[in-house]
């Protein structure tokens, strides 16, 4: 299947700041004094809204205040730190801006909170260029359900059987097949293996965006474009 429309999860995909986001919770739980994470919990975790994750993390109901209290200070912790420190994956740039010359259109479906979005995609410096972001927060349910690819590709004017989504997290590849979507796993996470350790294996995987150009999105490529490079090509 040739897609006709490319959605891409943000946190771990776009750009590898996964370790930034570790690096912020295993701080918010030593604030409040919680038992640290296991590798399971990563599993568990990883790509879910913190609404979904926070009353599992704390064992207990939370009220309203508390997850908007809770989600702020660990978004704040991760703000502070990856200020000045984010780039955008390998070949990122370039794939957008073969995509444009294909006249693809793209979206972001994410599980990052509503002021993450545009400090993230700002200290990408890509803000003006990927204007349609679907939030989990936006729609009923977080990943692992479908619901945020399902409005990502509405959003673009895309079925999402034509869409192909990228994503580093078994959650997410499980919310994306959900929607009927074929998904790219984006190995900055979770190894290929570990994905399918986690009963969410994608169509295919890469470590980032250059090798998806040389395997399977060659077909994006032209003569002229074979020896681009990221330096090459600027974000706008």
């Amino acid at each position: 299947m040739t897609p006709t429309g490319f959605i891409f999860d943000l946190d771990g995909t776009i750009v590898d700041n996964m370790p930034i986001h570790a690096e912020a919770f295993f701080a918010f739980i030593d604030r409040h004094g919680l038992p640290p994470l296991t590798d399971r919990d990563r599993g568990r975790f990883e790509g879910k809204r913190n609404r979904d994750i926070f009353p599992d993390l704390f064992g207990r109901t939370l009220s309203e205040e508390e997850l908007r209290r809770f989600s702020d200070d660990k978004e704040s912790l991760y703000r502070g730190l990856s200020k000045g420190a984010l780039r955008p994956l390998r070949g990122f740039v370039r794939l957008l801006d073969l995509l444009d010359q294909h006249r693809i259109p793209v979206a972001v479906a994410t599980s990052a909170p509503a002021d993450n979005v545009p400090h993230t995609l700002g200290e990408l410096g890509l803000a003006s260029r990927l204007l349609i972001v679907a939030r989990s927060d936006e729609v009923p349910r977080g990943k692992p359900h479908p619901d945020v690819f399902i409005e990502a590709a509405r959003r673009i004017g895309v079925t999402p059987a034509r869409c192909l989504a990228v994503e580093d997290a078994p959650l997410g590849v499980l919310a994306a097949r959900a929607a009927g979507m074929t998904v790219c796993g984006i190995t900055t996470t979770f190894s290929t293996a570990a994905f399918a350790e986690h009963g969410a294996p994608p169509d295919f995987c890469c470590a980032d965006f250059d090798e998806y150009l040389a395997g399977p999105g060659a077909w994006l490529v032209g003569e002229r474009d074979r020896s681009g490079t990221e330096e090459a090509s600027p974000a706008r």
